[in-house]
């Protein structure tokens, strides 16, 4: 009786580059991951800026608390802001103001001989600071001390400064009532300095008047 011929069993091949199946499903991975990576840097085109981290006053001296970094998505062509991929620029100063959580404008910073304003320190009273925080911004008026009312009719109030930024308020000092008063340091215009300065040591009572669009109480 004749024997049938077993078939022979094939033996597994490894793939080879020359298999088209393979080459197609090594380019189908290669460009799924270059679209998920194209698609993943066009959902997050944020670019890192300075923020101010407190109120800054023009006149400010910059240090590295001055700034927080944020990264945010900006409108094509806004480069106005001062870019975070280098260092904040300390000992710059701050040549207008930047309320806290803003961005910092490139035109805001500059160095020591754009400023054009003196830090003085003045006494008013308590109750004529009420409300005044870093980065308000007052009118002060001053009032030359008389000593008779003959001297009070020629030399009345009026305002020396407009506009002038709060740099501090410090901690009042005397009792309560009228006889306490506090000490406020305010940015001076150059020109302004010593007549201030010369107002303060003839004895002259300051006042300070909020102006409009003034940082309240609480501002830091």
């Amino acid at each position: 009786m004749t024997e049938l011929a077993s078939p022979r069993a094939k033996r597994l091949q490894r793939p080879s580059w020359r298999d088209s199946r393979l080459v197609v499903g090594v380019l189908l991975v290669v460009v799924a991951a270059t679209l998920g990576a194209k698609a993943v840097a066009s959902a997050d085109d944020r670019v890192p800026v300075w923020v101010a981290a407190s109120n800054l006053v023009a006149g400010d001296e910059i240090a590295e608390a001055s700034f927080v970094r944020a990264d945010v998505r900006l409108a094509d062509g806004m480069n106005a802001y001062l870019a975070a991929d280098a260092p904040a620029p300390t000992g710059s100063f701050m040549l207008r103001d930047v309320r806290a959580g803003e961005l910092v404008p490139v035109s805001a910073v500059g160095g020591a001989d754009a400023v054009d304003v003196q830090r003085v320190t003045v006494r008013a009273d308590a109750m004529a600071t009420t409300g005044l925080a870093r980065g308000s911004r007052v009118d002060v008026f001053i009032t030359p001390k008389s000593s008779t009312t003959r001297d009070a009719a020629t030399n009345p109030t009026k305002k020396i400064l407009e506009s002038a930024a709060v740099a501090a308020v410090m901690t009042s000092s005397g009792g309560f009532g009228a006889g306490s008063m506090t000490s406020v340091q305010i940015y001076v215009p150059a020109d302004k300095v010593q007549p201030l300065v010369e107002a303060v040591d003839g004895e002259a009572r300051l006042t300070l008047v909020p102006s409009v669009g003034a940082v309240s109480g609480g501002g830091a």
